[in-house]
C-alpha cells in the first residue's frame, strides 16, 4: 500500500519526467488534478529562467495556477493545433486506453488533447489497469438530461450517480453537472464511447481511448515510459 507522501512523490516523478519533453516554442496543453499540478509547479522556474511557451489550461483551476506561476496562456478557440498536451489519468490500461474526469474536467482535456499532436498520460503505478472499470466512467450532462442519460445507462445494464460536492450537484466550469456511471464490464469500451456520445444531453465523457499517444508512470524502481503501441 502507497502512503500518501509516496503517492505524491510518485506523481511529482512522474510529471518531472514528462515535462521533459517541453521545448522552446511549444504550445502546451495543461491538464487538470493533482497530477497535472506538478507539471504547472515544474513548468514554472524554467518560464522565469526564459523558456519560451505558451500554455493552454483545461480548467479554471489551472487556469488560475499558470497564471501565477507566470506562464503565458491561450485559449484552445484561438488554436488549430497544440503541440503536447500533458495530463494524469484516473485508470489506464495495458493499450494506453484511459479513464479520466475526477477532476470533472474532462470535456475540455478531451478538446485539448483532440488539439494536441502529442499527449502524454502522467501517473504513479497504482493507476495502471489489466482492464479499465474499476473507476466509474464520468459524463458531463446538462443538468435538464440527467434522467435521460441515467435511463440509456440503466440500458447499457450500468448504474449512474450523481456527483456531488459539499451535498450538491457538482457544477463544471462550464455549468453543467457529471454523472459517474458503472458497467458491470468495459469489454468494448469503444462502442460504449460511441453510445454514449449518441444520448442527447450527453455532453462528453471520460473514456479516453485512442488520444494517448505516452505514458509516464512512475513506481518505487523509478519512472518508465511506455509509447502507444504501433498497432493502436
Amino acid at each position: 500500500m502507497v502512503s500518501p507522501a509516496d503517492a505524491e512523490r510518485l506523481k511529482r516523478a512522474a510529471a518531472a519526467a514528462a515535462v521533459e519533453e517541453v521545448r522552446d516554442g511549444m504550445v502546451v496543453g495543461l491538464g487538470t488534478g493533482s497530477t497535472a499540478a506538478y507539471v504547472v509547479a515544474l513548468l514554472a522556474p524554467r518560464v522565469v529562467g526564459g523558456l519560451d511557451i505558451t500554455a493552454v489550461p483545461t480548467s479554471r483551476a489551472t487556469e488560475a495556477a499558470a497564471q501565477a506561476a507566470g506562464i503565458p496562456l491561450a485559449a484552445p478557440d484561438e488554436l488549430a493545433a497544440i503541440d503536447l498536451c500533458i495530463d494524469g489519468v484516473d485508470e489506464i490500461d495495458p493499450q494506453l486506453r484511459a479513464i479520466k474526469g475526477g477532476g470533472g474536467a474532462m470535456l475540455l482535456e478531451k478538446i485539448v488533447a483532440t488539439l494536441a499532436r502529442r499527449n502524454i498520460a502522467i501517473a504513479d503505478a497504482s493507476k495502471q489497469v489489466e482492464r479499465l472499470g474499476g473507476r466509474a466512467v464520468p459524463i458531463e450532462i446538462l443538468p435538464a438530461a440527467r434522467g435521460l442519460v441515467a435511463t440509456e445507462i440503466a440500458r447499457l445494464g450500468g448504474t449512474a450517480e450523481l456527483r456531488l460536492r459539499d451535498g450538491k450537484p457538482w457544477v463544471t466550469d462550464w455549468g453543467h453537472h457529471i454523472l459517474d456511471a458503472r458497467f458491470p464490464s468495459l469489454d468494448d469500451p469503444m462502442a460504449l464511447a460511441r453510445t454514449l456520445f449518441a444520448i442527447p444531453g450527453a455532453l462528453g465523457h471520460g473514456l479516453f481511448l485512442t488520444e494517448i499517444d505516452a505514458l509516464y508512470v512512475a513506481a518505487s524502481g523509478g519512472v518508465s515510459r511506455q509509447e502507444r503501441p504501433i498497432d493502436e
